[in-house]
């Protein structure tokens, strides 16, 4: 269902929205009318019900035609509706999941400063407790589906001590007063998933829109970016076979010394080392995705399959625009395309150093 969906409705689209950065909110609908936005969690949230192999296989799909479509679901499934599901009460999953499983609702995650990326602790966003509601100040950059969004999961510092900070978690709607959608970034992939800036400005936030307790919102943060990186590596799992997929058609057409690309061994070669890099990154996610559905530790093997997915997806989408010459480097071929969307995967939701360092704790490597 879902390869034909990307198939039919996505993969038409793709590079007119990456030219536009239009956020695709026709399909967004379509996905939503299909089940995907809440495709890891219970029926009683309007959910489907399903795993985190059967939602890692999902976006894959989609990415393997558009990568911004890929982000766009995992931004919404695994940073906003996963922390809401597991930290937050009865009474605000039912009054938000439902509506963000059902796609009345699209979700976004909002960690990211200028100057705190990978350091969560050099936060700025302030939350003040005053008394009946939090006020929130500050400002979130590079927020995934932030034009479009309609509901944040939103991280700010609620105290200190020393210069130890408290970080807490808030479910923010759109409207509420004082919160400002800031411009849209241009960036170089992922063109339509809509990444803009959140100002708060004296922001009004609802007691009870506080998730769990005070002070734990870190602890909230690296559960829903374990979540992340699965859907990241899927991401680039997709994007990466796009990519061969493309090429693979590509040389078996294109003709140079009277022969044709496909013929030459180096060519096939090549695409045999990335689909073989491929396939094994593939499986870290189905493994790290299965590992989750099984309650077992998974946060190391979510690295490592981020860490190797979003590697291979670069090398391939770069070595595949080798093959395609200077066609490649035109908005002609989805090539192009696919390099920048890829680029990206080594990036949000951790960095390769972050992913090794996970890595290398799990392995008590200190």
């Amino acid at each position: 269902m879902v390869h034909d969906f990307a198939v039919s409705k996505i993969r038409p689209l793709a590079a007119q929205i990456d030219r536009t950065g239009e956020f695709p909110r026709a399909s967004v609908r379509e996905m939503a009318h299909m089940g995907l936005l809440g495709i890891p969690f219970p029926e009683r949230y309007g959910g489907s019900e399903m795993d985190t192999l059967a939602y890692a296989q999902t976006v894959e799909e989609l990415s393997k035609y558009c990568g911004a479509t890929g982000a766009i679901l995992a931004a919404h499934t695994s940073l906003c509706c996963a922390p809401i599901y597991r930290f937050g009460t009865e009474e605000q999953r039912m009054r938000y999941l439902t509506k963000l499983c059902a796609g009345e609702w699209l979700g976004a995650f909002a960690l990211t400063e200028t100057d705190a990326g990978c350091d969560i602790f050099g936060q700025q966003t302030k939350a003040e407790d005053a008394g009946d509601h939090w006020v929130l100040n500050g400002i979130k950059t590079f927020i995934t589906n932030g034009g479009a969004a309609d509901v944040f999961f939103v991280l700010a510092v609620t105290g200190q001590s020393g210069s130890a900070k408290w970080i807490s978690a808030f479910i923010v709607e759109r409207d509420f007063p004082g919160l400002v959608i800031g411009r849209s970034e241009e960036t170089t992939g992922i063109r339509a998933s809509s990444v803009c800036r959140l100002v708060f400005r004296d922001c009004i936030v609802p007691k009870e829109n506080l998730v769990g307790r005070p002070g734990r919102g870190l602890e909230y943060a690296g559960a829903a970016l374990d979540d992340g990186c699965i859907a990241i590596a899927a991401q680039a799992v997709g994007i990466a076979e796009g990519a061969i997929q493309e090429t693979v058609s590509h040389v078996r057409e294109r003709e140079q010394f009277g022969c044709r690309l496909s013929q030459f061994q180096h060519t096939q070669f090549g695409l045999a080392q990335m689909q073989a890099g491929t396939e094994a990154a593939r499986l870290l996610v189905y493994q790290a995705a299965c590992a989750k559905d099984a309650g077992e530790a998974f946060s190391h093997r979510a690295a490592m399959a981020k860490l190797t997915a979003s590697r291979n997806a670069s090398d391939v989408t770069s070595r595949c625009l080798q093959l395609y010459g200077r066609y490649g480097c035109t908005k002609d071929h989805p090539i192009e395309r696919m390099m920048r969307d890829a680029k990206i995967t080594e990036i949000y939701g951790g960095t390769p150093e972050v992913q090794m360092m996970k890595i290398a704790g799990w392995m008590g490597v200190k």
